[in-house]
């Protein structure tokens, strides 16, 4: 089986399409306004409902949360497990090579002369240092182009997008990460996972009927032997 960029592309088209919409809308905000007005316009609209709930919008994004899918799926499913896991692997090790490469400071330390500007979520650890890319933008983004990927019915893909942008802005209200930061970590994730997708379906070994069983279904086969 020999699958291009392109094939990518066209499997991922409609998640694709919203993306550089939203892409370029983010953009054309960024030409216009300051990272310190963005900032502040977020910041300054804050609420009792969003402070309790975006931190468990925030932790969608997170690392453990895509491990305990993947580790779900694989009783179904090999090879969307290993495709998740994987994907999750290369995408945020290339973040954290991005944020220590940048060091750049979080609100948190960019703000330290004015903290009392500053609205934070009760409860939340602020973190200081390492914040550009964003690493949970980057999962949320990369995890929903995969499963668009995966998706026999591609209108998940608005629902995908949408879960992207919602981790995104969670991590702009607790204020853990800029606009800047925000923006960047989705571009990796998307372009990153493009590129793993095209490279991983290209090998032999990840379209063995062996990877289409799950532990259940290998279970369940062993009983009936």
């Amino acid at each position: 089986m020999n699958i291009s960029i392109k094939d990518v592309l066209q499997r991922i088209r409609p998640f694709f399409i919203l993306y550089l919409i939203l892409l370029i809308c983010c953009l054309l905000i960024k030409i216009i306004y300051t990272k310190e007005e963005i900032y502040f316009a977020v910041n300054t609209r804050y609420s009792v409902f969003l402070d309790t709930i975006e931190p468990y919008i925030t932790d969608l994004g997170n690392g453990w949360t895509i491990v305990i899918l993947s580790a779900i799926v694989a009783l179904y499913n090999y090879r969307i497990a290993f495709l998740l896991i994987t994907t999750f692997v290369i995408t945020s090790l290339s973040v954290q090579l991005a944020k220590f490469c940048f060091d750049a400071p979080r609100p948190k330390l960019y703000f330290a002369r004015q903290l009392g500007r500053l609205h934070f979520a009760k409860g939340v650890e602020i973190l200081s240092h390492n914040s550009f890319p964003s690493g949970h933008t980057l999962t949320a983004f990369a995890t929903g182009i995969l499963l668009t990927y995966l998706a026999k019915n591609k209108n998940w893909a608005f629902l995908l997008v949408f879960y992207g942008m919602m981790v995104g802005f969670s991590r702009m209200y607790l204020s853990e990460h800029f606009f800047e930061d925000v923006i960047a970590g989705s571009i990796m994730g998307v372009v990153l996972t493009i590129l793993w997708i095209w490279f991983i379906e290209n090998k032999k070994f990840i379209h063995s009927p062996g990877w289409d069983r799950g532990l259940l279904k290998s279970k369940a086969r062993e009983a009936e032997l």
